[in-house]
């Protein structure tokens, strides 16, 4: 930097304001700046060391409950994070990625305790996830996306059991009544399969536990019982690894005539296997998806699904993290609207 200075005739500070306060300099000040550093061959302020001086990464770690591959074959979570990669980006801050292990719900907590990172945002992490256990610990600032709900922290959710109940009012106006709810990913073990209405409701994942009730609540107001809805688990998040739960759903007597899905790529499960056992939809099955990512629109049929509006929730997520990073206090938690969306994937009983 002395170098540049030197060469140009400046100050240090004005080499410095050349790469980090460009609005300091003028333009044609700062390309002779920028002209001189590239001839002697310096690339600007060393990160590491900027780091060490302001005591900042310029990192937000996002806390993911699966590995990479499976967190990235749901639209939802790559339009949420590109929402609010676009809030943070210009203020010089970058994600930091860290996939769950699995089991926990979360990242490991040791991945937490070493990882470069001025904050950190949990991205629908499990119930007692051992990673937020870590974040406490370091004294990270935390933004909640979702779940889990964590007294005192910064969250931006969506109205899931308002949104459910939506799903349910729909299919119970079309006339169904053999209604089954395929969920989510509890946490149960074994993972997949048939769950019982009590075990449905210790999922670990919160907004699993809001849809549920907002499903088997509107069935029940209308006279279908819990007991009398079949409810199974996927056994992955992706279409393919919830395909084998979809079809032991769809191979119930009676088979259900229409299902509530968790999400719109559960729903593009149960529309596939519908299809490889030669049923129609909407005329043999109707599906509801939840969500109303970007396939859902371009399925076959088009899904009924209900709405969140998943840029809204990432810019509202990418403004908690500059407030908290401001030293702002966390404001009450808020939540999106939920909204039903009918397309052509439900149909009359």
């Amino acid at each position: 930097m002395d170098d540049v200075a030197d060469a140009v005739g400046v100050s240090r500070a004005t080499v410095s304001n050349a790469y980090n306060r460009p609005d300091q300099l003028s333009a044609q000040l700062r390309e002779e700046v920028l002209r001189a550093a590239k001839k002697i061959g310096y690339a600007g302020p060393n990160p590491t060391a900027r780091s060490l001086a302001t005591s900042r990464t310029g990192a937000i770690a996002v806390l993911l409950d699966t590995n990479l591959s499976t967190a990235f074959s749901d639209p939802a979570l790559s339009v949420t994070l590109d929402a609010l990669s676009t809030v943070v980006d210009p203020e010089g801050h970058a994600l930091l990625l860290l996939p769950g292990d699995g089991e926990s719900g979360g990242p490991r907590a040791e991945r937490i305790l070493t990882a470069q990172a001025d904050i950190a945002v949990a991205y629908s992490l499990a119930d007692g996830a051992p990673a937020l256990n870590a974040v406490r610990d370091r004294g990270l600032p935390l933004v909640v996306i979702d779940q889990p709900h964590i007294r005192g922290s910064a969250r931006i959710g969506v109205a899931d059991r308002a949104g459910a109940a939506a799903a349910a009012r729909h299919l119970l106006e079309l006339g169904h009544r053999r209604i089954g709810i395929f969920s989510a990913q509890c946490l149960s073990a074994p993972r997949g399969g048939e769950l019982s209405v009590a075990e449905a409701g210790n999922s670990r994942f919160h907004d699993n536990r809001e849809r549920m009730a907002g499903y088997l609540e509107t069935l029940a107001e209308a006279g279908v019982p819990a007991a009398d809805v079949p409810i199974w688990e996927a056994s992955g998040l992706s279409v393919e690894g919830a395909l084998p739960s979809a079809f032991g759903l769809l191979d119930r007597h009676p088979r259900p005539t229409a299902l509530l899905c968790m999400s719109d790529l559960l729903a593009l499960a149960a529309i596939s296997a519908a299809r490889h056992l030669g049923l129609s939809v909407p005329g043999d099955l109707s599906v509801v998806g939840f969500d109303d990512v970007p396939p859902a629109r371009w399925s076959e049929p088009p899904l009924t699904t209900v709405r969140q509006d998943l840029t809204a929730k990432g810019r509202a997520a990418g403004d908690l993290v500059l407030g908290l990073l401001r030293g702002e206090k966390a404001p009450a938690p808020a939540e999106v609207p939920a909204e039903l969306v009918v397309r052509e994937s439900t149909a009359p009983a």
